[in-house]
């Protein structure tokens, strides 16, 4: 009897790992929801929650989508297509990139250990790609490297790849064109196991860093450029970036990847954390240890885990100051905001010959060019700050961006802020950042307090911490608004969200 129980104990192990696998396919379930169903229901004090196995929760990607399958008897087939995208980072600013399935980065794809998968890539670029399964244990006729272990493909071409994953962790997939990776071709591979890790988590969150150069009045990347002006997580910059949601209480992973030409030391307020794994997978219990900050570095991926025991709306970011910004300018201090100073107005001064004071005068400035006062005014007039009357920023606010919405508040600066070497450095005041909270309205934004958007900029984000009824209010606001429903901020019970 005790041999038959073993038995059929064992079938149905097998029955659930075979579940776990299967409840994975975006053709069985709402992949944008399948968290809720996948989660064991937690009790408090129950200590046999914290002992289950189980299936993993589903990995989120805010702002990107996952990568649906379907099943070719056990093989688990995926489509891919290299192709042009066109992405919005923020509102008005759309840039000319490139990317998987209409995104950058690419779609998320899940699987679980053990599979068999099949992942058939279409290239419709101009140009030959290739497609290479970073941190992959596989054949090497399958590893995706141009030249070494494949031909590249062709534009119009396709290639299957196809292997048995025995892997767990979080990888990643991406051309190896390096200049293609520099406009966006990189896409999240998360290996689940069959069982979820102990203690378990409650929300598991996919941010991928990357980092544009995109000069003004054009939109596509200059790849070669080594300074960046456009810093995305999971292809949106703050302020536009969805926040992570989640219960007071919640134990959170969040894995992040970083394929560009920075490190970035990614920091979260108000929680302590313990990296969990790395782009070669789980670390050891023994490893962890806690912290705020880590540093990802180029094609690294880091998992942090914490327990979401402090209320509130915390920040998540780079913490590289520059990091921090959008379309950054080297137009600081008082020359941008300064009428008169010669810039060469004429043939003669254009040509250094000085009519007044010396050649390191302040009234003398640089020139952009000879000429008849035609190339040489366009110095004349350089404000981009909201402290001149007339200036610009007044009557445009950043090329390809919407005025629509903007929240342009008078700077807080003292009376004799001019006076004073260095100022300014907010680049709330100088430059084109600015409260735009109505533009990036969604419903994971609710409640966060008037103003939030002008002091969110670059690879910035939220972790929001929220107590069960505004956490489920949320969660309800969220499925009206997929399903293309009015959000109703007067429901009973969500006054609340209007602080």
């Amino acid at each position: 009897m005790s041999n038959r129980r073993g038995f059929l104990q064992n079938i149905l192990a097998s029955a659930g790992v075979f579940a776990s696998a299967r409840v994975l396919s975006a053709q069985e379930m709402d992949m944008s929801h399948g968290m809720e169903g996948m989660k064991l229901k937690r009790k408090p004090g129950n200590k046999e929650y914290d002992r289950a196995g189980g299936p993993p929760v589903l990995v989120e990607t805010p702002d990107v989508p996952d990568l649906p399958y379907r099943m070719d008897g056990n093989v688990k087939e995926f489509h891919l297509v290299a192709e042009p995208v066109k992405q919005e980072i923020v509102p008005g600013r759309v840039v000319d990139l490139w990317g998987y399935n209409g995104s950058a980065p690419g779609p998320t794809i899940q699987v679980t250990r053990g599979d068999r998968v099949r992942i058939i890539v279409d290239n419709h670029l101009p140009e030959a790609t290739s497609m290479h399964w970073h941190g992959f244990d596989i054949p090497n006729d399958m590893d995706g490297a141009p030249g070494s272990s494949q031909d590249p493909i062709a534009p119009g071409g396709r290639f299957v790849y196809e292997f048995t994953l025995n892997q767990e962790g979080t990888y990643f997939y991406h051309s190896h064109m390096a200049m293609q990776e520099m406009v966006g071709m990189i896409g999240a591979f998360i290996m689940h196991p069959k069982e979820a890790y102990k203690p378990r988590v409650d929300k598991d969150f996919m941010i991928i860093m990357q980092e544009y150069a995109v000069l003004p009045n054009i939109n596509v990347p200059n790849s070669m450029n080594m300074e960046f002006n456009w810093l995305t997580f999971n292809g949106k910059s703050g302020p536009a970036n969805t926040p992570l949601i989640v219960r007071h209480g919640d134990r959170v992973r969040i894995r992040l990847i970083n394929l560009g030409m920075d490190h970035h030391p990614i920091h979260v307020h108000g929680h302590q954390f313990v990296v969990t794994g790395t782009e070669g997978g789980r670390q050891p219990e023994s490893t962890w240890g806690p912290g705020n900050t880590v540093l990802v570095g180029v094609a690294q991926a880091r998992d942090v885990e914490f327990v979401a025991n402090n209320p509130g709306d915390w920040m998540l970011h780079c913490h590289l100051p520059h990091h921090m910004m959008n379309q950054m300018s080297s137009m600081v201090g008082p020359m941008s905001r300064r009428n008169g100073m010669a810039a060469g107005l004429d043939m003669e001064r254009g040509m250094g010959m000085l009519r007044q004071g010396s050649a390191t005068s302040e009234e003398n400035g640089p020139s952009l060019g000879r000429g008849l006062g035609v190339g040489s005014t366009a110095e004349q007039t350089m404000s981009n700050s909201p402290l001149k009357a007339g200036g610009p920023m007044q009557q445009q606010n950043m090329p390809g961006m919407k005025q629509e919405g903007m929240q342009m508040g008078k700077p807080d600066i003292s009376k004799d802020a001019n006076s004073v070497p260095g100022f300014p450095q907010d680049a709330f005041m100088e430059g084109p950042m600015m409260a735009m909270d109505k533009m990036v309205d969604k419903p994971e934004n609710f409640g966060l307090r008037t103003g939030w958007s002008g002091f969110m900029a670059g690879m910035m984000t939220f972790v929001r911490v929220l107590p069960p009824d505004k956490y489920d209010q949320i969660v309800e606001l969220r499925k009206k608004h997929e399903g293309n429903k009015p959000m109703e901020m007067d429901m009973p019970g969500t006054e609340h969200l209007h602080e």
